[in-house]
């Protein structure tokens, strides 16, 4: 089972990012627990400046911009 975390304030891209990961997940049959982490503490320990943040299994995946679909299917399948 893949860990998933978007990590994002609540902004128009943190909620278009969210809304895109849960859609390839279900899409794509993919066991995943998603996590979306709001809190600036918890965001700040990944030492991230810019949002939205996808980490997959603890590690930061993509940052500072909304994926595409395509590129969300890649790394839920790699």
């Amino acid at each position: 089972m893949k860990n998933i975390k978007i990590l994002g304030t609540g902004c128009p891209k943190c909620k278009r990012t969210t809304a895109l990961v849960e859609e390839v997940v279900k899409e794509a049959g993919v066991e995943a627990h998603i996590e979306k982490v709001e809190d600036i503490m918890e965001i700040m320990k990944y030492n991230v400046l810019t949002t939205p943040v996808v980490v997959i299994d603890e590690e930061i995946k993509i940052k500072g911009r909304v994926p595409s679909k395509t590129e969300i299917q890649a790394l839920l399948t790699a």
